[in-house]
């Protein structure tokens, strides 16, 4: 067995946590289409996932389907990888199989397949193939009458092949930042790459943002960049001795006026804490590790009882339970730190602990005047942390493009029992406010030091995915941890795997439904008709990415091309689920541009001769808000 790879040597710690986005549009009436005959066809992924490690987590998601029918699992041959395969890649699949104890379970009996509902096919009893299109060695009804047809259009809705519509936000740091481990990232399946602004310098991030468009031009991918913005983090001071150690009972004061903190007190970078306290509010040390208890304020201190003690070191954050806080959103740093983004071509800034839609307006006028010089106006993110944001969360949602489910800093102001619940709640009114949304926080956590998932994050993420989030992301997995190409490898296959089981309701979300605008009936349309004729592909043609965004939030087991001649949307269309984008010449007429999109398409292998797709364009070319023509097209016939 070949050695593997060594492990990346962070510098420091530099983790991170963190980010999503929207759009819209309007014009006249579509003239009905013929509808072509239907057809055969599967989706070819468009999007890279790393097969080693897809073996390692499919195998695991498969064994834990089979638990009910008591299968034994078999180990995994060292052989099991592609020839084609690196010695790389075929070295890190046989330690992580090995180590996850990979299975082969026997199928399980699907159900019958049906017109409208989806069957469920028998379960692999192989490993995924390095190839996406390659067949694989399930059961199939010659082999096996109980297994389902692989042909049927219901088993397609559900089993496409390796398209992934879940996006990954990976954050830059130490371990992640030279060249090449950030081209094998955007390689395996980076999406967005995110710049922590909490550390770092603004030359820092410039270079590093350099790096991210070169890595994604070499690796022939479009990468948007998020800034993330540090925000109000309201944090201890640091200590004479970079430490000290809180005994539960004990008093401890958090000190405004201390310089240099000891054992009995620290001092704040938030002076005006103790304003906003009073006796008996619970802080929060250390992402909740430490618990104090507030005894009286006293001018600038503020005099605590120890709850729950332990380790406290340099610029740990604190929160109060239930939160209230005054401390703005967009600090004096954050405002420089968005002339910085915009210098370097950010394509979306997070902003970090908004309270209301004020914030978010705030640094929208912020961005949008900062970017004018660069002709940048980039897509706004809020990142639900704080207790005050919940009630208030649609009026955030129609004040951004997107939001972030940040559930280490909601966490500990909500209580951790409380986050599953919001989560989801979150996504649902993201997806129905058609804006996206990104799940962070931990979702990997144990890969900052191990090859290998364990069993709970691989459920967490895949529970991210079945919920409709359009993004999960990575914060120090990729930033700080050894391993963060196979980080990123392993929750692509994670992705691939949800997505399988992901039941389409499209003729339920349009139930009771009124669409006002021309070009979001156009996007529905072709939902609608792409679902029904079992489309292999819809493919928009759009300026602005509105109608990729409206189709992207309803979930159908049909790719979205999205083909826009602008680079901004090109980019920002990179968060949205299941919409891959293309960048198109828009100086031609409208059949020439067809042409050139469907020229475009099977270019690069996402559709075939003969294959059902769906159009959508407008006319004229080259507004923003103008799709009003939705077209069904059998590849190699004329338009």
């Amino acid at each position: 067995m070949t050695a593997r790879r060594k492990p990346a040597s962070p510098k420091s710690t530099d983790g991170a946590s963190g980010a999503a986005s929207g759009s819209a549009s309007g014009a006249p009436q579509p003239a009905a289409d013929t509808v072509a005959q239907t057809g055969a066809g599967e989706t070819t992924g468009a999007l890279p996932v790393a097969a080693e490690t897809a073996h390692d987590v499919a195998d695991l998601l498969d064994a834990l389907d089979a638990a009910s029918d008591a299968v034994a699992p078999a180990a995994v041959p060292d052989d099991a990888s592609a020839a084609d395969v690196s010695a790389h890649n075929a070295a890190h699949a046989a330690h992580a199989a090995s180590a996850i104890g990979a299975a082969e379970p026997a199928p399980v009996a699907a159900h019958s397949a049906g017109a409208s509902a989806p069957a469920a096919a028998s379960v692999p009893n192989t490993h995924l193939t390095t190839n996406p299109t390659a067949a694989d060695h399930r059961k199939t009804p010659e082999s096996d009458p109980s297994a389902a047809s692989f042909t049927s259009p219901a088993h397609r809705r559900t089993r496409r092949s390796m398209h992934r519509a879940t996006k990954i936000v990976a954050t830059l740091g130490p371990a992640s930042s030279s060249f090449d481990t950030l081209h094998q990232m955007i390689k395996a399946g980076v999406d967005v790459v995110r710049l922590n602004f909490s550390h770092g310098k603004a030359d820092d991030h410039r270079q590093r943002a350099e790096t991210v468009r070169e890595a994604a031009r070499q690796a022939g991918r479009e990468v948007a960049i998020m800034a993330d913005l540090q925000g109000p983090k309201i944090r201890v001071g640091k200590f004479e001795n970079g430490k000290t150690t809180l005994i539960a009972g004990n008093a401890f004061i958090l000190d405004a006026a201390c310089e240099l903190g000891n054992d009995d007190r620290v001092g704040l970078d938030y002076k005006d804490l103790p304003r906003d306290l009073k006796p008996n509010d619970v802080l929060l040390l250390n992402d909740g590790l430490i618990v104090l208890t507030v005894a009286r304020i006293v001018g600038d201190e503020i005099h605590t009882i120890v709850k729950i003690g332990g380790e406290l070191s340099n610029n740990k954050g604190i929160n109060r339970q239930g939160g209230g806080l005054t401390a703005p959103a967009l600090t004096a740093k954050d405002m420089e730190d968005i002339k910085t983004a915009m210098s370097l071509g950010a394509d979306y800034i997070a902003v970090s602990f908004p309270k209301n839609a004020t914030d978010m307006e705030m640094a929208r006028q912020l961005s949008n005047i900062a970017g004018e010089q660069y002709g940048l106006r980039p897509k706004m993110i809020a990142k639900i942390e704080r207790a005050e944001a919940i009630p208030v969360l649609q009026s955030i949602l129609d004040a951004s493009d997107g939001i972030m489910v940040a559930r280490g800093d909601l966490a500990v102001e909500v209580g951790n029992a409380a986050v599953p619940a919001l989560q989801k709640r979150m996504i649902r009114m993201a997806r129905d406010s058609n804006k996206v949304v990104i799940t962070a926080t931990q979702m990997m956590e144990s890969m900052i030091q191990n090859p290998v998932p364990t069993r709970a994050e691989v459920s967490d993420v895949a529970n991210a995915v079945l919920d409709g989030t359009d993004a999960v992301m990575l914060s120090a997995e990729t930033a700080a941890g050894k391993y963060p190409i196979e980080t990123v490898e392993a929750m692509a296959a994670i992705c691939v795997e949800a997505e399988k089981s992901e039941h389409v309701e499209l003729d339920n979300d349009f139930l009771n439904r009124t669409f006002t605008r021309i070009d979001q009936s156009i996007a529905m349309g072709a939902l609608f008709t792409a679902y029904h004729l079992d489309a292999k592909a819809i493919v928009a043609l759009t300026e602005s990415g509105a109608t990729a965004l409206w189709m992207s939030r309803h979930w159908i087991h049909v790719p979205i091309y999205a083909l826009t001649p602008r680079e901004s949307s090109v980019r920002a269309m990179s968060l949205y689920r299941n919409v891959t984008s293309v960048s198109i010449d828009s100086n031609r007429d409208r059949d020439a541009a067809l042409t050139d999109a469907i020229n475009i398409i099977v270019s690069k292998g996402y559709a075939k001769h003969g294959d059902k797709i769906v159009l959508t364009v407008g006319e004229p070319m080259g507004a923003a808000g103008g799709t009003n023509t939705l077209k069904i097209v059998r590849i190699g016939e004329p338009i």
